[in-house]
């Protein structure tokens, strides 16, 4: 890129520091840089930003000073919401004036993030619709949400719908597959959906997520708007997403819903064979899953499809099969209402019919495997780099950025995972006039502007027993409650299991009872917004929580001086699709505990430990309650994937420091 346009990049991005009130930081420039080159001369990009770099400017101001459509795709909610509700209105005006000309904006989701204005308001009674009718506590918020839908200037979208029962939205918006499209609708020109795609196609920045990027990478079938180059922020989750998006899911509930929207709008004997198929498949699985819940050993993954379930999921393709192709068949439907309908039973259907035919073939490139809380059959695929690698990297300039990239200081495990770096069978790789070398990728860490040795403590204890496989032991327990009685509360609490939560939270309210702690626990289903809010609103409480709050979570100040991490966390040798690919790694002669296992552990430790200093003011300490990480020796490579906080294993210095701190933040009344 020349001197000239790294200089226009420079002076936008301080015209967007200084319009948000910021100062100039050294790892934002270098990153805004890197990233107007990337785009520029077309190659790819992995950059880890530690936190309080800025990356988020660091990557839109380039973006948009670069003036070619670019898509960024997140992998939470928040980080989604903070781009296009704070971060681009924020910059927008001053950025028009220094580069002048207009810029704009928009936010895509997945169609199902959408009210359908034709399901809500379609004539004939749809199968997800009778469920609100049999539950008359959910009429309120039917009537609610149509209410808000009528009102002028709204987006559709649920993250802007009044809160209501999943049921109540389920029953008023459809998926991608079972959506007849705009042009055949008769509420085609009022599509929420349609006009937030029209809005963003037209846009410089486009906001999505993960999920729909992943959707449109491994269908081969476009979703979201063209675009110049793709930015992924959150990269160290992508390949995770990416496998959820594609993993194909059976269960009875969503069976037996094609089947009675099958009966209800196509009667006759195809329906009723459906219907009879999805019968005995909801026996079968029913019957299996007490199987599994009586003898343990079935759980988990499945080198093949169980005997028993073979025959009625044949049935089940066989009869979704029979219905798509007789909705195919049948050309006669004009109205808009039973075109739509027959579009909905037709995707619903699709959709079973497919998995079906999948689960009965899985390729030596799948995992398998059976979760008998919910009795489901999941298939997953053991590695999602090489699409990501054909439909992705060959395509456009990808900018891959986080906190968290590195593993002991390479970027190794994190490129291989999502396709830039690959084994000998593509090293001969040709690619065509416009595609794109996945290879060619720049890669660079930019730090980050906080002192972590002068601003935290990392205490490891060495004689805490090594952990076992119930829960944390007695010593880790009450080292925990020394550390959290010792900073007066303020601790962010991070267990690897739901039985770690439990018991600390028994623990804890035994031994804490006689303190002004309030003590805020996770449990299932917990929104982790609201349970966050919580716990900064109220500075000497501790927060207790699973995987869900080993990232994104932001609260700097007072509230959290002590982030606890129970055990090093390593994937369960029960999780299916880590445990494959780990079983896959040994097989090939490599490590599946150094290629898999250990990256994996790694790259959550360095999150769980990023939720202590966020910002230049913080001051605190990290305590890992797991003493392998000092007497193993891949313990190296998990404390050089971390922030460089000062080290100690002496725990009445991280008590003294804890009551100090506690006993300044009183005295200044916070």
């Amino acid at each position: 890129m020349s001197d000239s346009n790294l200089d226009k990049v420079r002076s936008a991005l301080a015209c967007a520091v200084d319009a948000i009130g910021g100062q100039p930081r050294e790892g934002q420039i270098e990153m805004a840089e890197a990233v107007a080159n990337a785009l520029s001369d077309r190659h790819h990009l992995l950059v880890q930003a530690g936190t309080g770099t800025g990356k988020s400017l660091a990557y839109l101001v380039p973006a948009l000073v670069h003036g070619k459509k670019v898509l960024v795709a997140t992998a939470t909610l928040a980080l989604q919401r903070q781009l296009v509700e704070r971060d681009l209105p924020r910059i927008k005006g001053a950025l028009e004036k220094e580069l002048k000309r207009e810029l704009s904006f928009a936010v895509y989701k997945g169609v199902g993030n959408y009210l359908c204005l034709q399901k809500m308001n379609g004539g004939g009674q749809d199968p997800d619709g009778e469920v609100l009718m049999d539950i008359g506590v959910l009429e309120k918020d039917a009537k609610r949400l149509r209410a808000w839908a009528e009102t002028p200037g709204v987006s559709g979208d649920r993250d802007d719908a009044p809160d209501v029962d999943r049921r109540v939205w389920y029953a008023n918006s459809v998926s991608g597959r079972e959506c007849i499209g705009k042009d055949e609708c008769a509420f085609g020109s009022q599509c929420f959906a349609a006009n937030a795609k029209a809005k963003a196609q037209t846009a410089d920045v486009v906001v999505t997520n993960h999920t729909l990027l992943a959707i449109e990478i491994v269908d081969s079938h476009p979703i979201l708007p063209e675009r110049d180059a793709v930015i992924l922020d959150e990269a160290h989750e992508f390949m995770d997403r990416t496998t959820q998006a594609v993993t194909e899911e059976l269960t009875v509930g969503r069976v037996e819903r094609a089947a009675k929207m099958a009966k209800k709008h196509m009667p006759g004997k195809a329906a009723d064979a459906f219907q009879k198929a999805a019968d005995l498949f909801a026996d079968a699985l029913t019957d299996y899953a007490s199987d599994v819940r009586n003898d343990p050993t079935k759980a988990g993954r499945l080198p093949d499809l169980p005997s028993q379930l073979e025959a009625p999921i044949r049935k089940v393709k066989d009869a979704a099969k029979a219905v798509v192709e007789l909705i195919n068949a049948d050309s006669e439907v004009i109205n808009p209402d039973a075109m739509a309908e027959r579009a909905r039973v037709k995707g619903a259907t699709s959709e079973v019919a497919q998995t079906a035919t999948k689960m009965l073939k899985p390729s030596v490139h799948q995992v398998m495997w059976f979760e008998p809380t919910f009795s489901t059959l999941y298939l997953a695929p053991l590695s999602v780099s090489a699409v990501l690698r054909k439909n992705l990297l060959n395509q456009t300039p990808v900018i891959a950025t986080s906190a968290t990239l590195s593993v002991g200081k390479s970027f190794n495990s994190i490129a291989e995972s999502i396709g830039f770096l690959v084994g000998k069978d593509f090293e001969d790789d040709e690619f065509e006039k416009g595609e794109i070398d996945p290879a060619n990728l720049q890669m660079l860490d930019v730090g980050s502007p906080f002192d972590f040795a002068n601003q935290g403590m990392l205490y490891l204890p060495r004689d805490i027993p090594e952990p076992g496989r119930d829960g944390p032991s007695k010593e880790a327990l009450e080292e925990l409650a020394e550390l959290i009685d010792a900073a007066g509360g303020r601790t962010l609490a991070l267990f690897s299991s739901w039985r770690g939560v439990e018991m600390a939270d028994e623990y804890l309210r035994k031994v804490l009872k006689e303190l002004p702690i309030a003590i805020i626990t996770q449990k299932r289903g917990d929104s982790v917004g609201s349970l966050v809010e919580k716990f900064a609103a109220d500075q000497t409480s501790i927060l207790l929580g699973t995987i869900s709050l080993w990232q994104g979570v932001d609260v700097p100040g007072p509230a959290c001086t002590l982030v606890a991490i129970d055990r090093i966390p390593f994937p369960r040798p029960d999780e299916p699709v880590m445990s494959a690919r780990a079983a896959e790694a040994d097989a090939a002669g490599g490590s599946g505990f150094m290629q898999v296992s250990l990256p994996r552990a790694a790259l959550l430790l360095a999150q769980g430990t990023g939720r202590l200093i966020r910002s230049i003011e913080d001051r605190g300490v990290v305590a890992i309650l797991d003493s392998r990480i000092t007497t193993k020796r891949y313990g190296s490579t998990l404390l050089n994937s971390m922030p460089p906080f000062w080290r100690t294993s002496d725990g009445a210095v991280i008590r003294e420091s804890l009551s100090r701190l506690h006993k300044t933040y009183l005295e200044q009344g916070k």
